[in-house]
């Protein structure tokens, strides 16, 4: 697991598992889009298909994040090179956690009535119930990855 604390690929001071889950958040607004896009286009299986690929490949990340935080040395570790306020990054990764946290289960919610939903009718008379939940859970992923990115610049480039 050495290559995890390899030079990253973004040009920061960042590990490389840090650049790779950055990329990934990063990249979670657009793909979840896509996702939606293909409801929007009424092929509901691929939608049903990608999101539920999104959402796990999200959780295998999210994962793969905390082993390597965990194995770096933790928080400390990382916020020893930032010229940041360590109260001010504290506070901004506390909001992350919040926002973040809420966002999956929400999202986990979301995924779970919907298969529940599907099997009684979906799309149909819970189509606007499961539109409100993905529309929540969708600001939560644009949250989350704002958030995300944040800290990363927070504790990699400022």
């Amino acid at each position: 697991m050495d290559y995890m604390f390899q030079a990253g690929f973004l040009g920061t001071r960042a590990p490389f598992f840090m650049d790779f889950v950055t990329l990934i958040v990063a990249s979670l607004p657009l793909l979840v889009g896509i996702a939606i896009s293909f409801a929007k286009k009424r092929n509901y299986s691929l939608h049903a298909t990608v999101q539920m690929v999104i959402f796990i490949v999200s959780l295998l990340v999210v994962g793969y994040f905390e082993y390597g935080v965990r194995l770096g040395g933790g928080y400390e570790t990382f916020v020893k090179n930032t010229h940041v306020s360590h109260h001010y990054l504290f506070i901004v990764l506390v909001v992350h956690i919040v926002i973040s946290v809420i966002t999956l289960g929400i999202w986990g919610s979301t995924l779970l009535r919907a298969k529940r939903d599907y099997e009684r009718g979906l799309p149909g008379p819970y189509s606007r119930s499961h539109k409100k939940a993905g529309l929540r859970t969708f600001i939560g992923i644009v949250l989350t990855s704002l958030t995300g990115i944040w800290i990363y610049l927070l504790l990699f480039v400022f």
